[in-house]
């Protein structure tokens, strides 16, 4: 007999909630076949078997919280184990490795579909047998499936990092003459709510304001967007520039990148830019590692690929951890302004928003020009107001004069 155990689910992150399982009491199971579905307020994880043999017994139910090295049931190891499926120290150690990471290999006897993959496909309605694996061996993965899912279906596909769409959640019919329904909080909805109240309880929270004219950032944009797409096959957007911005911001006004830890300020002297990204999961903060050292044009590639993980449902744990600051653009749900929540521990977010025609005094004349306004939700216990304003007004600046990100 051998303890089926939850695995390392990553930086800072002790506990997870049983989202299904995937084998039956008395099921014989593959070396590397996944037994157990966990979802985490980040990621799921799928925990394989180590060794082939029999799931005889399952100790927790499906929505227990259970926490990292807890036993979550039993494998007889070996017994009736399933035809083919002879286990070698390298499929073990391939296994193990597979668990670490939160994702199972299929044994090279066994069709390369996961089983959480068969079980999306048929709700999804489509063939898996018709889907491109990319996980070890070729092995098609529940994200795979999501993936494909996307493809044929682009209105249901999932947002992109710098514009995401509104979250859609599908609720069951109600039953007749019912008319309310009760749906059980997911673990990544309720450390969000968590979260966000740790934030509001922990920190002195204000938000100041400013507005951006768009124009001379709107004309580059036009300028180059054909020919960066041609040569770097980058459809470019806003949020690299605004990244751009922030991050020499920062290096400026250094405290709005630092954190607090006890009696001490901890100062970031490095940028892993947060890009808030909605999902239908619930809000996902995916980073770009060292953004101050990246042009504007690798930090738009980077922040699509981030885009492309959260879509696919791949994000890995480096990913969602480590950032410094973190930007939101509810703008493109319409919001015109809006007091973004920090990120805690981190100690300010910058908001963006509508871009809207409206008039403004140019040189003593009233012009239409497309204005944005942006937010700066800081920490009043280490960021004086000074502080947050200039650095709103150095993001301003830089945005408005593209050309000075070349010379700060």
């Amino acid at each position: 007999m051998s303890s089926i155990k939850v695995p390392p689910l990553g930086e800072s992150i002790v506990e997870a909630t049983v989202s299904r399982w995937l084998k039956k009491e008395g099921d014989a199971v593959a070396v590397g076949e996944s037994l157990v579905e966990l979802e985490t307020d980040k990621i799921t994880v799928e925990v394989p078997a180590l060794e082939a043999g029999v799931l005889t017994s399952r100790a927790k139910g499906e929505g227990d919280v259970v926490a990292v090295g807890e036993v979550l049931g039993e494998l007889s190891a070996g017994a009736a184990a399933p035809a083919n499926s002879g286990t070698t120290e390298a499929q073990k150690a391939e296994a193990r490795t597979a668990e670490t990471l939160g994702a199972a290999a299929a044994p090279a006897s066994e069709p390369k579909v996961s089983p959480a993959a068969v079980r999306t496909a048929a709700e999804a309605g489509i063939n898996p047998a018709d889907v491109q694996g990319t996980g070890r061996g070729g092995v098609v993965s529940k994200a795979d499936v999501i993936a494909a899912t996307s493809v044929a279906a682009p209105q249901a596909s999932a947002p992109r990092a710098s514009a995401p769409q509104a979250s859609v959640v599908a609720l069951s019919p109600a039953e007749a003459g019912s008319r309310e329904t009760r749906e059980k909080m997911s673990t990544r909805r309720k450390r969000i709510a968590e979260n966000l109240l740790q934030s509001q309880h922990a920190t002195a929270h204000l938000t100041t304001f400013n507005e951006i004219d768009m124009t001379a950032i709107m004309a580059l944009r036009e300028r180059l967007k054909e020919r960066v797409e041609k040569e770097q096959g980058l459809k470019l957007s806003f949020m690299p520039f605004f990244a751009k911005a922030a991050a020499l911001a920062l290096k400026a006004f250094p405290t709005v990148n630092a954190q607090i830890d006890g009696d001490t300020i901890v100062y970031k002297h490095y940028v892993n830019m947060g890009i808030a990204v909605a999902s239908d999961a619930g809000l996902v903060v995916p980073n770009v590692k060292d953004c101050d050292q990246k042009s504007v044009v690798q930090i738009g590639k980077d922040i699509g690929a981030v885009a492309k993980r959260a879509r696919d449902g791949k994000l890995a744990m480096d990913d969602l951890t480590g950032g410094t600051f973190t930007i939101t653009n509810g703008g493109v749900f319409g919001s015109l302004v809006s007091t973004p929540i920090i990120n805690y521990p981190q100690v300010a977010i910058l908001g963006l928003h509508k871009t809207q025609d409206r008039p403004v005094a140019i040189d003593g004349k009233v012009e239409i020009r497309p204005m944005m306004y942006v937010a700066l939700s800081y920490d009043h216990r280490i960021i004086d107001g000074q502080q947050a304003v200039l650095f709103l007004v150095r993001v301003k600046e830089l945005m408005e004069d593209p050309a000075a990100m070349l010379v700060y």
